[in-house]
């Protein structure tokens, strides 16, 4: 019998730790370790560094707002997933914003990620970025420029669900913010990613934005409109004083040529009537106005489990990594949002499904496909096997 890779520690012990660590090295020399934390539990990353550290055992890993653990939230403890082998990662601080620096900088980790790319038919760019980096959806658009079909593109965002900066991401010596941490994997066939809306008919046009801030819409201020549009469609008052507890409920839906709906959370207004959403909304994008009540979970279940058995056979029995957005969950409310991931857990019929609740997410609806940055989603893949 295979020994999994996976292991949740509900407790973060030095014994546990150890012990875990100590198995998976006698079997795999090359190993190597990505840890999920929680937000509760940051300060445990010096903990886990000075452990792989003396064993020389290479760590990267993310803190996210909550762990997953089959059908379950979490918001203590950690993931300790092993790679038999080590792939090749790079972790980047202080990415640009500017589109000029922004570019050259994907230029350069392109560079770095081609020299790493041999003649292993699938691999995957797996990401994790810090959700408080306002270009993201602009950077895949640039790394995909220079790697195109060479990889898959797959990741998700994490940090604080209070989207209040810290750092969040980490390897054996560093923590850092405003970042990404990239993994190669290989051989690997990339993820899937579904969120489930389906669009309404009615749309409005983003008439002016600077990055993840929208501050017109059709040339009007973009809090007025969406006031207008929430009240109009759904018969619901949004304001400054309930707009974070109700925003989440009422995405942006950007519209694509492909009538692919790419959502967008409002997480924030400004003084000025502007809203600040997570991920970019290019200039003059065709939104709608999305509902929770819209989100179709069996057909986001289906979607993604035709998705993962058409990439690697059935899932029954194999160990999956699974990121679910913190908005959807907040839409859905605990409750549902807890009975989706059970039932992926169950229709799966997986070994184990380890993740996390993430603030964005990668991936593709097809192998091959444009890397698509999201809100209000789940993306699966399977975990690299020895």
């Amino acid at each position: 019998m295979k020994p999994y890779l996976m292991r949740y520690l509900p407790k973060i012990e030095d014994i546990a730790i150890n012990e875990t660590l100590s198995n998976w090295q006698a079997q795999f020399p090359r190993m190597g370790v990505c840890a999920l934390l929680p937000e509760s539990v940051k300060e445990a990353v010096a903990q886990l560094q000075t452990a792989c550290t003396r064993r020389r055992i290479p760590l990267v890993g993310g803190i996210f707002p909550a762990l997953l653990k089959n059908g379950d939230f979490l918001t203590e403890g950690v993931w300790l997933l092993c790679f038999p082998e080590m792939p090749y990662f790079a972790l980047h601080d202080n990415l640009p914003a500017t589109p000029k620096e922004a570019g050259l900088a994907m230029e350069r980790i392109a560079t770095e990620i081609r020299a790493q790319i041999d003649h292993t038919p699938d691999v995957t760019l797996f990401m994790l970025f810090d959700a408080m980096v306002p270009n993201i959806a602009t950077l895949l658009d640039q790394l995909y420029l220079q790697l195109a079909n060479r990889v898959h593109y797959a990741g998700a965002n994490a940090g604080s669900e209070t989207f209040r900066a810290m750092p969040c991401l980490f390897d054996s010596r560093r923590v850092i913010q405003n970042g990404v941490l990239l993994m190669l994997l290989k051989p690997h066939r990339g993820a899937i990613l579904e969120h489930g809306y389906r669009a309404p008919a009615h749309t409005v046009y983003a008439t002016s934005t600077e990055g993840n801030r929208i501050a017109q819409i059709d040339w009007r201020p973009a809090f007025e409109v969406y006031q207008e549009r929430v009240r109009a469609q759904y018969h619901v008052e949004i304001n400054a004083a309930n707009f974070y507890q109700l925003a989440v409920h009422f995405p942006f839906g950007i519209m694509r040529a492909n009538h692919h709906v790419a959502v967008r959370i409002p997480v924030a207004l400004h003084g000025d009537g502007s809203l600040f959403c997570v991920g970019e909304v290019p200039a003059n994008s065709m939104l709608t106005l999305l509902d929770a009540p819209a989100v179709d979970t069996q057909e986001t279940l289906r979607v993604l489990i035709d998705g993962m058995t058409a990439l690697n056979g059935d899932p029954a029995g194999t160990e999956l990594q699974l990121f679910y957005c913190a908005g959807r969950r907040l839409h859905l409310g605990a409750e549902k949002a807890a009975a989706e991931l059970g039932e992926f857990t169950a229709r799966t019929k997986a070994a184990q499904v380890a993740g996390a609740v993430s603030l964005g997410e990668i991936g593709g609806s097809t192998v091959h496909g444009y890397p698509l940055f999201q809100n209000a989603t789940l993306v699966a893949s399977a975990w690299p096997k020895a």
